[in-house]
């Protein structure tokens, strides 16, 4: 059975940091990228990060460069990604997803499974 577990999320204030963790399981992790997508009240589901577990290379919104950075522990199955100087946009359940390749542009439709989602929320 495929399982994506999210981890990490809660309330923060704005200007602080959080660790988000996708726990992998039931796929061939190095076979997969892993991106990390979130969505707000009334929003669509958008792309905020990626990484390629076969190479490490990695991408990133432009909403979020130079704050949040994606990391991945293939002994693990488990992907990071540490948000740091969060801002109350940043306010989002965060999803992370598995699909063939590494992409935040692309849409959900290029993922084959999510997790459940974490609520990250940030004060102002």
């Amino acid at each position: 059975e495929v399982q994506l577990v999210e981890s990490g999320g809660g309330l923060v204030q704005a200007g602080g940091s959080l660790r988000l963790s996708c726990a992998a399981s039931g796929f061939t992790f190095d076979d997969y990228a892993i991106g990390w997508f979130r969505q707000a009240p009334g929003k669509e589901r958008e792309g905020v990060s990626c990484i390629s577990s076969s190479d490490g290379s990695t991408y990133y919104a432009d909403s979020v460069k130079g704050r949040f950075t994606i990391s991945s522990d293939n002994a693990k199955n488990t992907v990071y990604l540490q948000m740091n100087s969060l801002k109350p946009e940043d306010t989002a359940v965060y999803y992370c997803a598995a699909g063939p390749f590494c992409t935040v542009v692309a849409g959900t439709g290029a993922y084959d499974y999510w997790g459940q989602g974490t609520q990250v929320t940030v004060s102002s």
